[in-house]
């Protein structure tokens, strides 16, 4: 019997998975109880009201901007977004102007700063020029006692984060003046979950992704767009329990679709017919589609014995930070 809970919940709940051998960076994410809802559209029959009641609270559109002011130390930043903190810390290279921005977003329960001094991104992209931007998530509202998070299936009742995401992209590049034809967003496990959302919703503002050990949500699956023009790199472990795949069986028991199939949809969705496999690291397979007329590519890595955690290379021969930036730099 198929499983109730969606993985979208799991994915949120997950703790700290024990036997991810040798020095995979496995960020832990504390547990959590509900799943999120599905955003629906209003019906147009339905009269707008006038007033705000008990039951029907008024609806406020988020700012434009985000407001953004200077933490403690060098490259802290505190964020509000429609009343919501969002700490964040950037990495600058050594040519800010122009430069290409990489959004950071950790898992559940994770904050900026410990997912940073996890996965040092910035110590492989800010020499490469680019700026490493980590943000913090924020509790949900409609999640009693829940901790940082990111609302990855848009849930009407939960955090703006697809609005806040986007606004804060805007900022960074009006700010400090970074290329908005290079704007880039990468996470993990529920931060990667928000990234497949904002491939989806987002396509505008950011032009790649990376999604490690994540999935894409049943809502957000069920209301796809029919066509893209965004690049995505994702990174699966093969024995990440939290990742339905049909290379296991595991997609056979919960209602979110495999990621074989999300990855056959980023490439078929971008006009990408042409594909190529390698071997990166140590027997891990790296999976490149491409396609005439576009510069976008879309890049799957499955890594045998991996876990649910970021690879390093230590345990497994793949360097996720590396991949990442090759990823990025091949967008053109």
């Amino acid at each position: 019997m198929k499983r109730i809970t969606s993985l979208c919940a799991l994915l949120l709940c997950t703790t700290f998975l024990t036997g991810c051998a040798g020095g995979e960076s496995t960020i832990p994410e504390p547990e959590s109880a509900a799943e999120l809802s599905v955003e629906t559209e209003p019906s147009a029959a339905e009269p707008a009201a006038t007033e705000p009641t008990a039951t029907e609270p008024a609806v406020t559109e988020p700012p434009e901007k985000p407001e953004i002011t200077d933490g403690e130390k060098e490259g802290w930043l505190s964020c509000t977004y429609a009343g919501i903190k969002h700490d964040m810390i950037l990495d600058l290279p050594e040519t800010p102007d122009g430069a290409p921005l990489i959004i950071m977003l950790p898992g559940y329960g994770a904050t900026a700063e410990n997912f940073r001094s996890s996965v040092h991104l910035e110590e492989t992209a800010n020499p490469h020029g680019y700026a490493v931007l980590y943000v913090t998530g924020a509790p949900q509202p409609n999640k009693p006692n829940s901790s940082y998070s990111w609302n990855s299936e848009l849930a009407a009742d939960g955090n703006p984060d697809l609005a806040f995401l986007k606004a804060l992209a805007g900022s960074m590049q009006e700010t400090y003046g970074f290329d908005s034809a290079r704007t880039y967003a990468a996470g993990f496990s529920n931060g990667a979950a928000m990234v497949h959302s904002l491939a989806m919703e987002a396509g505008d503002t950011f032009t790649a992704f990376v999604s490690v050990a994540g999935m894409l949500s049943t809502g957000i699956w069920e209301n796809r767009n029919e066509a893209n023009s965004v690049g995505f790199l994702q990174i699966t472990g093969e024995k990440d329990e939290l990742i339905p795949k049909h290379s296991d069986g595991s997609a056979e028991h919960y209602d979110v679709p495999a990621i074989e199939d999300v990855v056959s949809y980023w490439a078929a969705s971008n006009g990408l017919t042409e594909s190529a496999s390698e071997t990166v690291g140590d027997r891990s397979v790296l999976t490149k589609y491409t396609g005439s007329g576009t510069a976008k590519q879309v890049w799957d890595v499955s890594i045998p014995n991996g876990r649910h955690s970021w690879p390093n290379g230590d345990y497994n021969g793949v360097i996720a930070n590396e991949l990442i930036l090759d990823f990025f730099d091949a967008q053109g």
